[in-house]
């Protein structure tokens, strides 16, 4: 596509997302409470878009089809199911954390009023990591689509997305946010949905033919829908993926901001049914391409299938990547704030320094989305995928202790040691395995040799916070003097 075109339609489409939050900002004043919760505001139909659209970043278009490219059925399915299965584990515990804890924000909030303020501060540095990790993914894949579809320098989407919907969440706080998510949302659901049928629907038989070959030119690639020997890796995709969501603060607020418990567990289950699908196709095309044969760059597996295509698909196409990266990264940015302000600094950040934390993250997050070097270590941008993994694996060894804080045997000390010991527990398996540099390593890129997700460390990861948790909260009891904080 001519590159003049493809920055008209990324200025419109910023345009009308900075114009819908600019509006839904100034109808008042907000206070702190709204600027962050909004909350008991949201529909269930609103709260479903609003789920939706946050959590369909630009990495849709990246991770399923490189997964698929790899590795086929099982952890294409995996991929789909540990979309969907946050929103249905939200649309049953968040009623119940609403229940304890009506007033709070983030999930850490609950965190601090059942086992207290050390367990809040851990909690709320793994979610900012987190996060922040997705939002710097997120600007990499704008980055990267962009170039794909236009040619267009990598950093020129990024600084224009990172512009724009800083100025309107810092703006405008998570109501603006929850208002751009509905239009965001009704265009992802109708683009996506009309660039598949017009893409691929004439030819569907070719499709299935090709997502079931094996791919003729790249012995690392076993992405075929018949290849069933990936269990354990699609298995590792549900663990991974949806202990890292639960930590995603953005879905907290969206149940906080929900009008009440049915909303919430409607709504959840809504987004939850408009997921799963949309994965689940991608994947599948992802396998589609390792059926014709090697590729240069998995990640952009699907961008590959739609290179010939007519320049009103590829206009469609680049109105729909902004919408995806704008839809997350207003979420994201306002979620960081939201546990910087509340988990990590108590409560004492004001709403002008919390608009000023919003936009103070976007250069570092664009930054690294560069893929710099820092010191020894450089930043893998190349594989969106194996940046969500890192992030996942923090979450997958903190999860377990939050959710058993639901039973009332479960000790502050004893959440706390568990949830170090899950990290822990990933080194130990290294050394049981192979060697401590392969424990370390697993940290930092938790893959089999083959690049999957490894369902060992992720397991490892889970399984020991649990044990840990549990042994360490009998043999360490709350007593009234380390009781939770109110």
């Amino acid at each position: 596509m001519n590159e003049g075109l493809a920055y008209i339609l990324l200025i419109l489409t910023l345009g009308l997302f900075g114009w819908v939050g600019y509006r839904s900002g100034s109808e008042g004043r907000l206070g702190e409470d709204e600027y962050l919760s909004a909350r008991n505001s949201q529909s269930w139909l609103r709260i479903g878009l609003s789920l939706f659209a946050s959590g369909m970043g630009i990495w849709i278009l990246f991770g399923p089809s490189e997964v698929g490219y790899w590795a086929g059925f099982w952890d294409v399915v995996g991929y789909a199911v540990s979309a969907a299965t946050p929103f249905l584990l939200l649309a049953f515990i968040g009623p119940q954390i609403l229940k304890r804890l009506p007033d709070g924000v983030t999930l850490a909030d609950y965190v601090r009023m059942r086992i207290g303020r050390p367990m809040q501060v851990y909690v709320g540095i793994i979610s900012v990591l987190y996060m922040f990790t997705f939002l710097f993914a997120e600007f990499t894949a704008i980055g990267k689509a962009m170039s794909i579809l236009s040619g267009m320098s990598p950093l020129v989407p990024m600084l224009a997305v990172a512009v724009v919907t800083a100025a309107y969440t810092a703006y405008g706080g998570l109501p603006a946010s929850l208002h751009t998510d509905r239009w965001q949302a009704w265009m992802i659901i109708v683009l996506i949905t009309a660039l598949l049928l017009i893409l691929f629907a004439a030819d569907i038989g070719t499709l299935i033919e090709d997502a079931k070959a094996v791919n003729p030119e790249d012995e690392w690639s076993i992405g075929s829908m018949t290849h069933m020997g990936t269990f354990g890796s699609g298995l590792a995709l549900v663990v991974a993926i949806t202990s890292a969501e639960m930590f995603s603060q953005g879905n907290w607020q969206r149940a906080y901001a929900s009008e009440n418990e049915e909303a919430l567990k409607q709504g959840s289950i809504l987004a939850a049914g408009l997921v799963f699908p949309l994965v689940l196709v991608m994947g599948i095309l992802g396998t589609v391409v390792a059926g014709r044969g090697a590729v240069n760059d998995p990640s952009a597996a699907f961008f590959i299938l739609v290179a010939d295509a007519g320049v009103v698909i590829i206009a469609a196409f680049i109105v729909l990547v902004v919408a995806l990266v704008c839809s997350s990264t207003d979420t994201l940015q306002n979620a960081i704030v939201a546990s910087v302000s509340r988990d990590l600094a108590d409560k004492r950040m004001k709403i002008e320094h919390a608009r000023i934390a919003t936009i103070a993250l976007i250069p570092i997050a664009i930054w690294l989305a560069t893929g710099p070097t820092i010191g020894s270590f450089t930043v893998n941008t190349t594989s969106v995928f194996a940046i969500f993994l890192f992030a996942d694996l923090l979450a997958t060894a903190t999860v377990a202790p939050i959710l058993l804080t639901l039973w009332d045997k479960i000790s502050s000390q004893g959440a706390l040691i568990g949830a170090v010991a899950g990290l822990l527990s990933v080194v130990v398996y290294g050394m049981v395995t192979a060697n401590l540099e392969s424990g370390i390593n697993y940290l930092i890129s938790p893959t089999t040799e083959l690049g999957l997700a490894n369902l060992g460390v992720f397991l490892s990861a889970l399984m020991g916070s649990v044990i840990v948790t549990i042994s360490a909260s009998f043999l360490l009891p709350d007593t009234p003097s380390t009781s939770q904080e109110e």
